[in-house]
């Protein structure tokens, strides 16, 4: 049994970040959470769970954080997360994704913490010419979100070389859903990951859902991801962050995915599915480096932690997304 060590979570009012909160909490880990709340909801931190309303770039405040919750392991999924956005503001994405988790890092190697579980993403493969794509791939970000990524990954290995800390870089695929017990979820307004934007419009939120390229080379012409749930997601840092403290002198890269992909278009049907209602469709053009196909090959993260996903069902992840959706409604948020 692993020892449960006091855990930061910084942007643990976001959607992942919250998720990793949950399962933390739920597994009796000692859990506290810093957030700017820019993009991140307070109601989405449990109650009892330490808040800290900051920012990563506040040296201070971290110091403090480690000092009063004797943090020994940090999850870091604070950040911003909008490709198009990093495209047009690159200088945001290399403060926010870069610069902010290089002061993280210092103040961690400061303030002694072991342990270092960072939320990376598949765009750093860019465009990868195989598919399903594997950790050694190589990584050719084609926009500064997956640069910025990227970035930080090296900074990560290069202190881990240096210092005593290790650290788990885990790159997601497409995550979707929401917490199962519907406790937390994606409530950003606005957002663009497909199944959100598609209850969302199952429940009469958008008028339509667009549909970016109908001429991909696959099997209906649009575009394929790997969707993860993202409490099966949440379930992966807990594992590596045991799996770090185990081998304090090892350092982990996993993939986050199942391993197989869904259409747009097929992702579309499941709502219509699950909600018994049909989402309007509009085909436009397609988006610049949107890959045609993007899977994980999770073989690694299966082969080095005991991670075995519970919600690997698309219908499931909808259902999960669209309970959400609707307490966001009750909510006011919605």
């Amino acid at each position: 049994m692993t020892d449960k060590i006091p855990v930061l979570v910084t942007g643990g009012a976001g959607y992942i970040g919250s998720h990793a909160v949950l399962a933390l909490q739920d597994a009796g880990w000692p859990v506290a959470v810093v957030d700017n709340l820019v993009t991140g909801f307070r109601f989405a931190v449990p109650e009892g769970v330490p808040f800290y309303e900051g920012d990563i770039a506040d040296s201070a405040l971290l110091a403090q954080i480690f000092a009063e919750q004797g943090t020994q392991a940090i999850l870091h999924f604070a950040g911003s997360v909008v490709v198009p956005e990093s495209v047009e503001n690159p200088l945001k994405y290399y403060r926010n994704n870069t610069a902010n988790s290089r002061n993280l890092i210092e103040a961690a190697v400061a303030g002694g913490v072991k342990h270092i579980i960072f939320s990376s993403t598949a765009a750093t493969y860019g465009i990868p010419e195989v598919s399903p794509v594997q950790e050694d791939s190589p990584k050719q970000p084609i926009n500064p979100y997956g640069m910025s990524k990227l970035m930080t990954e090296i900074m990560l290995a290069d202190v881990a070389a240096a210092h005593p800390i290790n650290y788990g870089a885990l790159r997601y695929f497409n995550v979707a859903g929401a917490d199962p017990q519907a406790r937390t979820g994606q409530s950003t307004a606005g957002a663009t990951h497909l199944i959100k934007v598609a209850v969302e419009a199952a429940l009469g939120k958008r008028e339509s859902v667009g549909v970016f390229g109908s001429d991909f080379a696959t099997p209906d012409g649009t575009g394929v991801r790997d969707y993860i749930h993202v409490s099966d997601l949440a379930q992966a840092h807990l594992l590596t962050l045991e799996a770090l403290i185990a081998q304090p002198e090892r350092n982990l890269t996993m993939n986050c995915g199942y391993g197989r992909g869904f259409s747009v278009l097929e992702v579309l049907d499941a709502v219509d599915r699950v909600t018994g209602g049909q989402i309007n469709r509009v085909i436009q053009g397609r988006r610049a480096g949107d890959p045609d196909s993007l899977i994980s090959d999770n073989a690694r993260i299966k082969s080095t932690v005991p991670w075995v996903p519970r919600y690997d069902d698309l219908d499931l992840i909808v259902a999960h997304a669209l309970a959400w959706e609707r307490k966001l409604g009750e909510l006011g948020h919605g």
